[in-house]
């Protein structure tokens, strides 16, 4: 029992850490973004185009002969439930936006919903962790330990219920995003880094933890009624053993008692045992018998 309440605490525990820090970092989805090469100046002379000036007539520029990809840079960009960065050509910085004004309009509610759904999500584990934790240190009283065991099982469970939604939520809304997004910002290529995977690590954990403590809940509740069901069959075998002793030993008192007196009166009258009239009967039925055989 102590070994599954802390395997359900760490598991918890692991389940809540990954949430978090999912929760607030950029990095669900990662991908490169395609921008036109800036032009080249005395500050950036690789990675820009070079119109430069004809030597004869410095008004008539010479434009570049580069096409396709070779036009573009590939900068790179992540993204989370709250912003979008992306590298800055210019600089080696980052810029960020806000991922719910990128998002378009008619995936906002969707978007607000999945951003609810995680903070529940995050919410609910908290309430389970500490039940689980009171009843690991409150482990004297069994009654109260499966209450608290019951309870925790169940907001664990609806806590990976409502992470599950807020994921899968989450995911439509930034495909939707990649296509109808605003232009500037649409990824080339893009794949899901690893925010991501630890959300649904936390998720994993989380339907560990609900299994573990359900699974240590039906044990104990199982084992309680075995006992109780062993103890009430042992008590009614202990009564049936009084009651028949009680009545066994009345029965043998009274016969005994019944003996004594009836031999004491037999002795004082001074005379024999009369035979009862049932008994006579049955040996004149025997003389009778023994006579019609002859």
């Amino acid at each position: 029992m102590k070994t599954r309440t802390l395997l359900s605490v760490s598991l918890n525990f692991f389940a809540l850490l990954f949430a978090i820090t999912a929760f607030i970092t950029t990095y669900w989805c990662v991908g490169t973004q395609r921008v036109p090469k800036p032009k080249c100046s005395k500050l950036r002379t690789h990675q820009c185009i070079d119109y430069g000036v004809n030597e004869t007539d410095p008004n008539k520029v010479v434009y570049s002969w580069e096409t396709g990809d070779d036009r573009f840079l590939f900068r790179q960009f992540h993204t989370g439930i709250w912003y979008s960065c992306e590298e800055n050509i210019h600089d080696e910085s980052e810029r960020c936006r806000s991922f719910i004004d990128l998002a378009p309009a008619s995936e906002k509610g969707m978007l607000w919903l999945s951003v609810v759904s995680e903070m529940l999500y995050i919410l609910l584990l908290m309430v389970g962790f500490s039940l689980m934790c009171i009843e690991l240190v409150h482990s004297s009283n069994v009654i109260d330990g499966l209450k608290l065991n019951a309870f925790a099982a169940v907001f664990t469970v609806l806590s990976g219920l409502l992470g599950m939604v807020a994921h899968v939520m989450y995911t439509q809304v930034f495909q939707v995003t990649v296509s109808h997004g605003p232009p500037d910002w649409r990824p080339y290529n893009w794949d899901y880094g690893w925010s991501f995977c630890l959300a649904w690590a936390s998720f994993t954990c989380c339907m560990g933890a609900s299994v573990t403590t359900l699974n240590s809940y039906t044990k104990t509740v199982i084992e309680f009624r075995h006992k109780r069901k062993t103890f009430e069959q042992t008590i009614r075998e202990e009564n049936a053993r009084e009651a028949y002793g009680y009545f066994r030993d009345n029965s043998l008192h009274s016969i005994s008692k019944s003996v004594d007196v009836y031999s004491s009166q037999s002795l004082k009258s001074g005379r024999r045992t009369p035979i009862p009239t049932t008994s006579l009967d049955f040996v004149d039925l025997t003389a009778s018998l023994g006579e019609e055989q002859c």
